[in-house]
């Protein structure tokens, strides 16, 4: 094997989801020379269907289960950051101070930094308007959700959110990898990383394929941020963790029914929601591109509402569930619990109210998918309250996420990258 690139690194950053992108940035920032790396393309963001089937279709960045249910991702720069809805959920404070990790300087200056606010009324399109309006006449506390997006760039009645916004009014991770260049770390896409390199018993880089050829990348210091999926696979190639690691992907249903005094569906999905906790159920309007919106009534078996997208208002329903299910070397199982279909038939029986209140009729609930897999390494069992799976090596993803969760983990990730990057480059955290 050859070298992968000729100057040395202090360290490698594998993954450009919010995780990654934001471990590297302060990674960067503190002065060390850093190598990212992502399995997916670096092209820009067009914010057309054939492009996200390229970062987002089975084979790519999504992995069906064997009940058939879609488990999407995305393998581009940015991660899934790049096909999100862009909803910045605030992280669970406590849930990570009971491990000892105090997010709260980081969230408060990425707020400081970050466009996370929600929509001015002028971005909040006719569909999402209608559900809040009955959402609230049918007695629930739905409002604005927190955005991370630019509104002086954002389009009224666009809809390419989930294709990957191409006007750049949508954060996503892409921008804190252009801002970890900006400071000299180096990124290579297209590259895929094939286990961790370990010498006596310490961290020493990565295996990697990039160009049709297989590299070795050496650098004392290695974060892993490919994802819930991904960095357990990583481990386990490794032989650093188990052949199958159990976890959550906080599924989700699409409840949907048409109007007949409307003619839309363009327009920023999730404006507005409402949230239970307790129970682990989240509701929030989903107005999806045409395409997607016909993908959905004939999983649905609903033909006859294929032509309907214009009129038809959608209520997603996200659960959180239990941690269960494996991620395996080349498949992942993760099939829903007996609590797990509660929670999404009690979810869907709110969706129903609302679009009753709303006036909406041929009413059908697609089958469930999901988009937060997670859960995979967590904190406390396969990394420690430094994300340090072994001497040299970490973890800065959605699997780290030490619960059951049920939340868009966005915010989260960015936090708990900006911890751990300016705690490395400080010598804060023993490598």
């Amino acid at each position: 094997m050859e070298p992968a690139f000729p100057q040395p690194f202090d360290a490698i950053v594998v993954g450009t989801g919010p995780g990654g992108a934001s471990t590297a940035r302060a990674l960067a920032r503190g002065g060390l020379r850093v190598l990212i790396l992502e399995q997916g393309s670096a092209a820009p963001l067009k914010g057309t269907l054939g492009q996200m089937a390229t970062m987002a279709l089975p084979g790519k960045g999504a992995w069906l289960h064997r009940d058939a249910s879609l488990l999407v991702a995305g393998s581009a720069l940015g991660g899934s950051s790049a096909l999100n809805f862009a909803t910045a959920a605030a992280p669970p404070l406590a849930m990570f101070a009971a491990h000892g990790i105090d997010l709260a300087p980081a969230l408060a200056a990425l707020r400081a930094e970050l466009p996370l606010a929600p929509l001015p009324d002028r971005l909040v399109g006719p569909m999402a308007t209608r559900i809040m309006a009955a959402a609230r006449a049918a007695g629930f506390d739905w409002r604005k959700l927190d955005k991370m997006i630019r509104p002086q760039a954002c389009r009224s009645g666009c809809w390419r959110c989930v294709y990957g916004c191409p006007y750049g009014a949508k954060w996503s991770a892409r921008d804190f990898v252009e801002q970890a260049c900006s400071h000299g770390a180096v990124l290579r896409d297209r590259s895929r990383v094939l286990k961790v390199v370990m010498e006596d018993g310490r961290t020493a880089g990565v295996e990697l394929e990039h160009a049709g050829r297989r590299h070795t990348a050496r650098a004392p210091l290695v974060v892993l941020a490919g994802g819930g999926i991904g960095s357990p696979r990583l481990l386990h190639a490794s032989s650093l963790g188990p052949r199958h690691a159990p976890f959550f992907s906080d599924p989700v249903v699409a409840v949907m029914g048409s109007v007949d005094d409307l003619d839309g569906g363009a327009e920023v999905p999730m404006a507005a929601g409402a949230s239970f906790h307790e129970a682990g159920i989240a509701l929030a309007d989903l107005t999806l591109p045409r395409t997607m919106y016909q993908a959905f009534a004939l999983q649905a078996g609903r033909v006859d509402r294929v032509t309907a997208h214009a009129r038809t208002l959608s209520i997603m329903v996200k659960i959180r569930d239990e941690i269960g299910g494996a991620v395996g070397p080349r498949w992942v199982d993760k099939r829903l619990g007996p609590g797990d279909r509660a929670r999404l038939a009690e979810g869907v029986g709110m969706a129903r109210r609302i679009l009753e209140q709303a006036g909406a009729h041929q009413v059908f609930a697609s089958h469930h998918f999901a988009a937060h897999p997670g859960g995979s390494i967590r904190i406390g069992a396969g990394v420690d309250s430094e994300l340090r799976a072994a001497p040299g090596l970490y973890v800065c993803d959605a699997s780290v996420i030490p619960q059951a969760w049920g939340l868009p983990p966005t915010l989260t990730l960015l936090c708990l990258g900006q911890r751990l990057g300016e705690g490395l480059s400080s010598g804060a955290a023993s490598r």
